[in-house]
């Protein structure tokens, strides 16, 4: 059995202002990991999941608050314009230009 990671039921959060993503994230992982043990699930592929959880939407925010400019997205998250590009791919992330017309990855026209 898989615990559904997308579950925040259990993550209480008084002030987002307040409170880091750090602690963000090890608060919702100490659920996960008490649930893990509370039911004896399998936690595999973990890592993946979690660098997918963070990875997209910190993709998607970054495009839009460029909007869809790749370069200087990539510039702003500190990584290659070529890796950003590929993310996209892997992500299937629909871009939104400034005009506001969609460019959808390779990989959704195939």
């Amino acid at each position: 059995m898989t615990p559904n990671l997308n579950n925040s039921d259990h993550l209480f959060v008084a002030n987002l202002q307040s409170v880091s993503l750090e602690k963000l994230v090890k608060s919702k992982l100490e659920v996960l990991f008490q649930q893990q043990k509370d039911e004896n699930i399998d936690l595999n592929g973990l890592y993946n999941v979690v660098i997918e959880q963070v990875e997209k939407p910190l993709l998607e925010l970054a495009l839009r608050a460029y909007n869809g400019n790749q370069v200087k997205t990539a510039q702003m998250l500190g990584i290659n314009r070529n890796t950003l590009k590929k993310k996209i791919d892997s992500y299937k992330i629909r871009v939104k230009k400034l005009n506001g017309t969609e460019v959808i990855p390779a990989t959704l026209n195939s």
